[in-house]
């Protein structure tokens, strides 16, 4: 085993983060407490590997504690893989329900992007007269942005995006429409 001869600045710095990370982690139960010379904490190249282990771990979307489960696995001695599955199945339907809201907030800012309503009560970007998963909520096919699931707090007024641009363009011609705008033929 190592000489515990690194301090806690120094296993920072290798590690790229704070001291006090470090401290919170001993308090929490992530790392062990370290021994101490003169009072001051004294550490070995292990903590550094568990703080690379937390780091990864973070990164990955996991909790502290499935970082603990995941340290623990090494501690006592049950194949490492076995746990990294388990957590990684665990995690990844987490991980595809964020992506495929990234991927409506993308279609619906695209679209607002594009937006020449004059009010919001006239543009269909914020129609919240249909209820998520109604059929006739893509009535024109606005995108909406609440593609969250029943156990998610639904944020106000904002619908999953369903489809493209053109009920944004239906909107903008009701507004136009409501104004009593001069029609104009196409060119």
């Amino acid at each position: 085993m190592d000489e515990p001869t690194l301090t806690i600045g120094q296993v920072a710095t290798s590690a790229g983060i704070n001291t006090s990370a470090i401290r919170y982690y001993e308090r929490v139960g992530l790392l062990p407490e370290p021994e101490r010379r003169s009072g001051q904490r004294r550490y070995t190249q292990e903590t550094v590997r568990r703080l690379g282990v937390i780091d990864v771990a973070k990164r990955a979307g996991f909790t502290l504690d499935d970082a603990r489960a995941l340290l623990a696995t090494g501690d006592d001695g049950a194949p490492a893989h076995e746990q990294i599955r388990q957590l990684a199945q665990r995690k990844l339907p987490e991980v595809d329900a964020l992506i495929q809201r990234a991927e409506a907030m993308r279609r619906w800012l695209t679209t607002a992007s594009s937006c020449n309503c004059d009010t919001l009560d006239v543009c269909g970007l914020f129609d919240d007269e249909h209820p998520a998963g109604d059929s006739t909520a893509n009535r024109d096919n606005v995108p909406r942005l609440n593609s969250r699931t029943p156990a998610e707090p639904k944020p106000n007024g904002l619908r999953s995006p369903t489809a493209t641009t053109l009920a944004h363009e239906n909107a903008e011609r009701r507004s136009r429409s409501k104004q009593k705008r001069p029609h104009r033929p196409l060119a």
